[in-house]
């Protein structure tokens, strides 16, 4: 394929409107932040740290802030609509581009729905039979599900009339949503009581290694998550190389402090006996009377008036909290099918625009759809929050390893912002990511794995024939072969009711099932098609790595797991840095980028003599 000086990559974006100010796009993170987490998670770490989730909290906002500074720059480098999903192909090509645009795909467009759940979770306050209990968990009911598609039809409605009102409304809501969680945090503290972070146990009474658990199981990370708004709409941003890094570092920075001092108010005004639970049962207030409304739940039971009555306000709030982030969330999974569009993963039509609004109109539809579809099989918020942090703290894995490929690639490409000691901090920031991805543990990791590689088929049927890298007949048989295979396996394996193989089988069918496609789709590939599936090998080494340490470790099933915490740690960050490396080692200079840089090239001004 020839290359051009002006790639496709840098011309599709042209067509959007382009009037997103420094403030809008830090609301949109913001408001992308501050959604259903706060409302949730605050007691669902408690029963998994006790008070020293507080550290959770803290370690968690430093692991994204690190994550968030390597996209800082790449964000000032490359601002585009649907960021972070188009960086990895950038760097590594199609393969690697593929896998990961899938993952972030799968997590993208399930928010909405789960921010629609929290809604009407909240609802049940005071509307009746909308939830029931299933399987220990709390679940929407028909009714509840119907009321959770209207408002998904509202997110798309909002994001339909263009990116101005997106912008404008979100500007509006989310200084309600600042206000209302810095009100109860300040309310709450009148009814702190000390002896909940040293009674009961003390500060740690389940130790440190639920620390770490809580940071990717709780909703801890899920609550940090948008600060991702700002560099996903680069591509609309006024001035993007200065306005988009700023957005997101102090997002990001907002965050962490009104999340700490929210879970110290929360864990402080702990009412034992309201919550239905023993006093320092911390385990037992995940079905205690305090799950399905916390906040809501602790204001009433301070037995303040002034408390009480802000209760009701809380109730409002749990409309328009999950409601801001569900529609910018439709947004972003608009903008990740267009992002994938744009380097041929999907078709090309999910690219149009709308004439009037200028919004990916194709793609906004189909967010809508899909989203909507998530729904039916899983109507509950805490049965999808760690499916989704997980599949999207994956992803963020390429933000050091993007930065250091790109300086080496592209060095003269102008860099707004560039982030210092990056020899340093780019490994810190993969390592950030990958040991979320460990810390949720293998009864996530098993989902993540399936739903990630179950999209391999689409890369040989519609992908790689598409770029004239395999013949589209062997491309067929290659993805219907793996995917009936890979079906028969995750169902006989971990994920069917009777799992029957056990895990050594189970592990051993999955990671030869991955090898022997990539290997297969290497063989049947030309040679630009081979070069960018030895790209992405790093990438299925960290996975499958990751995967058999956590049923080994200590966040797997084993009562007595042969790698216990920390060492199992210690292992995790051998894997890490091993992929990292490989995965910096593996970069080359794609069509794209050398486009780019041409492009850049030709529009600086002459050189003074």
């Amino acid at each position: 394929m020839a290359i051009k000086t002006q790639s496709d990559f840098e011309s599709v974006d042209h067509g959007l409107r382009k009037t997103l100010t420094l403030q809008q796009l830090f609301f949109l993170s913001m408001g992308g932040i501050i959604g259903s987490g706060w409302l949730f998670a605050v007691l669902a770490a408690n029963a998994i740290a006790g008070p020293a989730v507080l550290l959770s909290w803290l370690i968690g906002g430093v692991l994204v802030l690190l994550i968030a500074l390597t996209y800082a720059e790449l964000a000032g480098m490359l601002p585009r609509s649907g960021a972070i999903v188009r960086y990895p192909h950038l760097t590594h090509g199609g393969y690697t581009g593929f896998l990961l645009g899938w993952a972030y795909l799968l997590s993208a467009v399930t928010v909405p729905a789960i921010e629609a759940e929290a809604v009407i979770t909240y609802a049940t306050k005071y509307i009746s039979g909308l939830t029931k209990v299933s399987s220990g968990v709390t679940v929407l009911t028909g009714k509840g599900i119907g009321l959770a598609l209207v408002l998904m039809v509202l997110f798309f409605f909002v994001n339909y009339f263009g990116i101005r009102l997106l912008g404008a409304w979100n500007q509006v809501f989310t200084w309600w949503k600042f206000i209302i969680p810095t009100l109860t945090f300040i309310l709450l503290f009148t009814a702190f009581h000390g002896s909940n972070f040293s009674s009961y146990g003390g500060f740690a009474p389940m130790g440190f290694k639920p620390v770490f658990l809580a940071i990717a199981t709780s909703g801890i990370v899920f609550a940090f998550l948008g600060f991702r708004q700002a560099l996903d709409h680069g591509g609309e941003a006024r001035n993007p190389q200065r306005d988009v890094p700023m957005a997101t570092l102090l997002s990001v920075g907002a965050a962490v402090v009104l999340y700490v001092l929210l879970q110290l108010a929360f864990t402080g005004a702990l009412n034992w006996h309201s919550a239905g639970v023993k006093a320092g049962d911390w385990a037992g207030l995940s079905s205690g009377a305090w799950a399905s409304a916390p906040f809501y739940d602790a204001m009433k039971a301070t037995g303040i008036g002034l408390l009480g009555a802000f209760a009701s306000v809380l109730l409002i709030d749990s409309f328009i909290s999950p409601s801001g982030t569900g529609w910018v969330y439709m947004g972003t999974s608009a903008r990740t099918l267009y992002g994938m569009s744009v380097h041929g993963y999907l078709p090309k039509s999910v690219q149009s625009l709308h004439d009037r609004h200028r919004i990916p109109w194709v793609a906004l539809i189909a967010s809508l759809v899909v989203g909507c579809l998530f729904l039916a099989p899983f109507p509950s918020w805490y049965k999808l929050v760690g499916f989704i942090s997980s599949a999207t703290v994956l992803t963020y894995v390429m933000g050091g390893i993007g930065l250091q490929v790109l300086r080496r690639t592209a060095p003269g490409v102008h860099r707004p912002f560039r982030l210092q000691r990056a020899g340093v901090l780019a490994p810190i920031s993969f390592l950030a990511a990958s040991m979320i991805v460990y810390w949720s543990g293998f009864s996530t990791l098993v989902y993540v794995v399936a739903a990630v590689f179950v999209g391999l088929p689409l890369y040989t049927v519609f992908y790689a024939p598409r770029r004239g890298w395999m013949n589209a007949t062997a491309g067929w048989v290659l993805g219907i072969v793996f995917l009936v295979a890979w079906i028969v396996t995750q169902y006989e394996g971990e994920m069917g009711h009777h799992a029957s193989w056990g895990f050594p089988l189970y592990f051993g069918l999955v990671l030869a099932e991955v090898v022997l496609f990539t290997a297969i789709a290497w063989a049947l590939s030309g040679p630009d098609g081979k070069r960018s599936v030895v790209s992405g090998l790093w990438f299925l080494f960290l996975v499958m790595g990751l995967f058999l340490l956590s049923y080994y470790g200590g966040y797997g099933p084993l009562t007595k797991p042969p790698l216990a915490f920390p060492v199992d740690n210690l292992v995790a960050l051998v894997i890490g840095l091993v992929s990292f490396y490989w995965g910096v080692a593996s970069g080359f200079r794609t069509e794209e980028i050398q486009a780019i840089t041409e492009g850049e090239a030709a529009a600086a001004p002459p050189a003074e003599v």
